[in-house]
């Protein structure tokens, strides 16, 4: 559901009180992670990275230490799948990188490249290929694997050695090099909901939940319930176990009230590196439950009837100088730069809905009911208000984005709120009135789109906005969603054949 905040405890390394031992995240592993830092912009060549000779080195003995003999070589598209290949420990070395086409930036969630002339114009159309090359700090091993194996992403790069703008982590990584400039540092905290459910091989069959230990499926709500995570401890174990050798940081597992619905949330950090956590927690998720003949799904809405799952988006900004919390004042009161990063938000999330809500289904969840925010009202600890101040200190303070789905790439959608908030502070935008009542059922001023092909239209509206995300992601963006829509449009649903075959 969407009333989840154990990151607001957590943000502030409170003890999480909600949690049996057996469920609390064990402790970080004793080797140092390899340093994650900005890179400039590589050569095409084998040798040409954004990474140093040293950072190579320190990726070589890690993968030494660990006798790895496979390295999956990953880039994430615009739908957040794992592209790339899979190549033996000799040819990573010695390649240090690999090749893609352009076109796989590009494509659906269901496979197919939209059919739009213009696309031509901002993907190659002689499908031509990226340079990849290894990102040293986002090196992790794939826990299930057989095999040592190893996982790593890659950057995605031009001939001419000039980053694929329109590459997923391209868009964040500009975005925060925006803060950079300005001498400041985004600190965000992700928390992810999401559905066990029972295998579903038959797509016209609808989910329901898996059954746990006890051998009964879920039927009753059960919001912050211990026994009913209790139901699926074995998986947990696993998921506890493969997040520590990866070190994702998890930092909370709570039951959500939908019947099966879980969430998990990640300590705050660097918006990048967030980001990589949760795409490969959504990775590792789903494979430890298929490993419990189960899914896990990150629909934003995959049972009618149910909740939707959400990724709420914590936010703060400090200056890179002094740690200071750039949202409050030395009296501990909020700044204006607090209410003109809010100011940014409203003026603008509707803009980037899109971001957050990319499939049709995503739409599903916030057509009201079930928590979910339907507006772009701000209060203080109001889970109604789709930008909700969670209560803490001033050091603490910091603004949820409560809009984005669980199906959204969190690379983009971490670019779009922090871009939109960006655009707040530059342009010393007012906040609105702060509400203090049920902001959903309140008339707002600001309206937010309806539906998916609303929601693109409006992504090419502020063509300030368009500027900081990049012109032709937002053009290629908008070009594969209009392609899903009209996908969507020729599939005759249920719902359809109950109550119009025979009555209209």
């Amino acid at each position: 559901m969407e009333r989840g905040d154990a990151g607001a405890r957590h943000f502030e390394n409170q003890p999480d009180l909600t949690m049996p031992s057996s469920h609390r995240p064990p402790s970080a592993s004793a080797e140092p992670r390899l340093q994650h830092g900005a890179a400039a912009a590589p050569t095409p060549s084998a040798a040409g990275s954004g990474a140093s000779p040293r950072q190579f080195q320190e990726l070589e003995d890690w993968l030494n230490r660990r006798q790895v003999t496979e390295v999956e070589c990953l880039v994430p598209d615009l739908t957040g799948v794992a592209r790339g290949k899979i190549l033996p420990r000799s040819k990573f070395t010695q390649d240090r990188g690999m090749r893609l086409p352009e076109a796989i930036l590009g494509v659906t969630v269901t496979g197919n490249w939209p059919d739009e002339p213009e696309l031509g114009q901002l993907i190659s159309e002689i499908d031509r290929d990226m340079h990849l090359v290894p990102d040293p700090s986002t090196v992790r091993p794939v826990p299930w694997a057989v095999d040592p194996t190893a996982q790593v992403l890659h950057d995605c790069y031009f001939r001419d050695g000039s980053e694929v703008d329109y590459a997923p982590r391209s868009v964040l990584k500009q975005v925060l090099r925006l803060y950079e400039q300005r001498g400041w540092q985004p600190v965000v905290a992700p928390e992810m909901e999401f559905y066990l459910v029972a295998k579903n091989t038959d797509p016209d069959l609808p989910l329901r939940p898996p059954l746990g230990r006890s051998g009964r499926a879920e039927t009753a709500r059960q919001h912050y319930s211990i026994d009913a995570v209790n139901e699926f401890d074995p998986l947990f174990e696993d998921i506890y176990d493969y997040c520590e050798a990866m070190e994702l940081d998890i930092d909370a597992l709570i039951h959500e009230i939908g019947a099966g619905q879980m969430e998990i949330n990640f300590l705050h950090g660097n918006a990048l590196d967030l980001a990589d956590k949760v795409f490969f927690f959504k990775r590792t998720m789903r494979e430890a439950a298929l490993r419990h003949d189960m899914y896990a799904t990150f629909m934003a809405k995959p049972m009618a009837g149910e909740p939707g799952s959400s990724m709420h988006l914590h936010q703060s900004v400090l200056e890179r100088a002094t740690g200071r919390n750039l949202f409050s004042q030395a009296d501990g009161s909020p700044s204006p730069a607090f209410f003109h990063y809010i100011g940014g938000l409203q003026k603008y999330l509707p803009h980037v809905v899109a971001l957050f809500a990319p499939y049709v289904n995503s739409y599903r969840r916030l057509a009201g009911g079930g928590g979910a925010p339907t507006n772009v009202e701000w209060g203080t600890d109001n889970r109604t208000a789709g930008i909700r101040v969670p209560d803490s200190d001033a050091q603490n303070r910091r603004i949820e984005n409560r809009l984005a789905g669980s199906d959204a790439n969190p690379y983009v959608a971490l670019a779009a709120s922090l871009a939109c908030g960006y655009l707040g502070l530059l342009g010393h935008i007012e906040a609105l009135p702060e509400i203090h009542r049920n902001a959903n059922t309140q008339p707002s001023s600001i309206a937010l789109p309806q539906g998916l092909s609303e929601a693109v239209r409006l992504l090419g509206e502020a063509p300030e906005l368009e500027q900081l995300l990049g012109r032709r992601f937002c053009a290629i963006y908008r070009a594969v969603k209009n392609s899903e829509y009209a996908e969507f449009m020729k599939v005759i649903s249920p719902w359809e054949r109950e109550h119009l075959l025979q009555h209209v």
